[in-house]
């Protein structure tokens, strides 16, 4: 069975951070903090460019097994991308609060922090990550 490409690794998040430019940096480092406070959890690299909070290892009824983090983004060139594991079922009212996104499967899309409702983004992802440690 392949493995997960996708590890968390020592890498130091504040050198990553440091290492984007502009606003998407600018908002890369406040996306760190307000997940930071909305789950109570550390930042860690997984991969060269995902950023992820919390650590489970999860193992799926194919037998297929993988360590993932409860909560993660990316600072990508096109846009935020959050990495939110429980999907987006039960959270119609916050989406439609959020702002300016989109979503595809358990990713959310954000173009700029700026565009979004900072409290609503919170509030997602705080319930995302508290739903992500209920399952196991």
């Amino acid at each position: 069975m392949a493995e997960n490409k996708t590890r968390r690794t020592d890498a130091s998040v504040d050198d990553y951070l440091a290492g984007i430019a502009g606003v998407r940096g600018d908002d890369a480092r406040e996306l760190t903090a307000l997940i930071t406070e909305a789950t109570g959890l550390e930042p860690a690299m997984w991969g060269p460019s995902i950023i992820g909070f919390g650590d489970r290892h999860l193992v799926y009824d194919s037998g297929r097994e993988l360590d993932w983090f409860d909560v993660g983004f990316a600072a990508r060139k096109q846009a935020l991308t959050l990495y939110l594991t429980t999907g987006f079922d039960g959270y119609d009212e916050l989406l439609a609060r959020l702002g300016p996104h989109s979503t595809s499967a358990g990713c959310l899309y954000v173009k700029r922090l700026a565009d979004v409702d900072s409290g609503v983004l919170a509030e997602l992802v705080r319930r995302s990550a508290q739903d992500t440690r209920g399952r196991g």
